[in-house]
């Protein structure tokens, strides 16, 4: 197995990409690496991610950048970019990330992985070095990626069945659940379909995969119902986007500074976007998070089976980008897996497809005409290039309610068994 850098390992570093915390070794193994290393898990190395790890790129002025195996132009995603990559050469069996805002779920979309984000406290984060440490508002998890699904699961069970609980205090003390994990695989299911998030629409590859793996379920006797957000979504990636700021950009500019290293560019924008809050405004920035995941769950709760009356949906399917891989340094909307995070549901993504020029050209003529709904949008478009993005994976996500890691894993196991056939 192999670790994103912020894993502690005795004796060896964990430097989130900062200059200022190399050659500082960890004292002892986070909770996750003493119950592998229990289970005979051997860690052969550790993985790159971006300064400070917040965001969808794999760079630092300490490790450089991380490149994607098809073509060195394009980024591999991040944060957890090192890790997909090696995955995607073959250079491990599994390995282990963490996700604030889709860090697991788009290296495994634009590397052609299997990867999970659960909810927070189900798996052990203790030991786990991390930027702006300390925040509860909405926290990082860690999960595992892997090539193929049962390995995803394997991984995952063992860990639970370990009782991590007992390591670390933030644990939830649920152990798996194989009834649920089987229940999902048993029957048909309703299943919402999210085809734009109403910021960023979706390059043609992504929609067409997307609508393919839907039509797929529906012939395979699952209903779909469209999952209608409004400007929900949007709503909760501002309050994230607040609490990324909420002390000025001061975590990460004390470790920045600690080893006079440059700043990449996107992280210095990230502490300049804006001031400090009192403690008064963030217990107000929390009341807005927690009204927002009620609206979350009463939208889900909703969103029903035409067939079933009364019977909501048992998954939501989703885009985890709105394009594959793209040239280095233009990944900037992630609102499609950014989400998840606030809201705390658990989400599996599993390859789909991929960028095909022979059918998505049509689609492809018609963006001239396309008129952009705001900037993001704008720069999504102009960002598209089927030539050069010809062949690159595409993931989708399968996501659950909070705490419901073994119906999401069941659930994609579902969805997996339709897609090959």
């Amino acid at each position: 197995m192999t670790l994103k850098d912020q894993f502690d390992v005795a004796g060896h570093d964990s430097t989130l990409g900062y200059v200022g915390r190399a050659f500082k070794a960890a004292k002892e193994d986070c909770v996750l690496v003493t119950l592998l290393k229990q289970m005979g898990a051997v860690i052969i190395a550790k993985s790159n991610l971006p300064q400070s790890i917040m965001w969808c790129e794999t760079e630092n002025p300490l490790w450089g950048l991380t490149v994607h195996p098809k073509n060195p132009d394009f980024t591999c995603g991040g944060s957890t970019g090192g890790e997909g990559t090696l995955l995607a050469l073959q250079g491990s069996v599994v390995g282990w990330g963490t996700d604030i805002g889709g860090s697991i779920r788009i290296p495994s979309h634009m590397l052609g992985l299997y990867g999970l984000k659960p909810s927070s406290t189900r798996l052990p984060y203790q030991g786990v070095s991390v930027s702006t440490d300390g925040q509860e508002h909405v926290p990082s998890v860690i999960g595992p990626m892997t090539r193929n699904l049962p390995s995803l699961v394997t991984a995952t069970k063992a860990v639970i069945d370990a009782q991590p609980w007992n390591l670390d205090p933030k644990c939830c003390p649920i152990p798996w659940r194989q009834d649920v994990f089987a229940d999902v695989q048993s029957r048909p299911l309703v299943i919402g379909v999210m085809r734009d998030d109403g910021v960023v629409r979706l390059h043609p590859p992504i929609a067409r995969v997307l609508d393919e793996v839907a039509t797929k379920l529906q012939k395979a006797g699952h209903e779909l119902v469209p999952w209608s957000p409004g400007s929900l979504h949007q709503e909760l990636i501002d309050v994230q986007d607040d609490y990324y700021t909420a002390d000025g950009g001061e975590d990460i500019r004390r470790d920045v500074t600690a080893a006079g290293e440059p700043f990449i560019p996107h992280v210095e924008a990230l502490i300049n976007r804006g001031q400090p809050i009192s403690v008064y405004q963030y217990w107000q920035l929390n009341k807005r998070k927690v009204a927002l995941q009620k609206r979350f769950l009463d939208l889900w709760s909703s969103t029903q089976s035409p067939q079933s009356k009364g019977k909501s949906i048992d998954i939501l399917l989703a885009p985890v980008m709105p394009h594959p891989a793209v040239p280095h340094r233009t990944c900037r909307w992630v609102g499609y897996t950014k989400v998840f995070n606030v809201v705390d549901y658990p989400s599996v993504v599993l390859p789909a497809g991929q960028v095909d020029k022979a059918l998505d050209g049509e689609a492809a003529k018609e963006m001239a005409s396309y008129a952009p709904r705001n900037a993001l949008d704008k720069w999504n478009w102009e960002n598209f290039d089927l030539e050069r993005m010809d062949g690159m994976p595409i993931g989708v996500q399968v996501v659950v309610r909070r705490l419901e890691e073994e119906k999401a894993l069941g659930a994609a196991t579902a969805v997996e068994k339709v897609l090959r056939g």
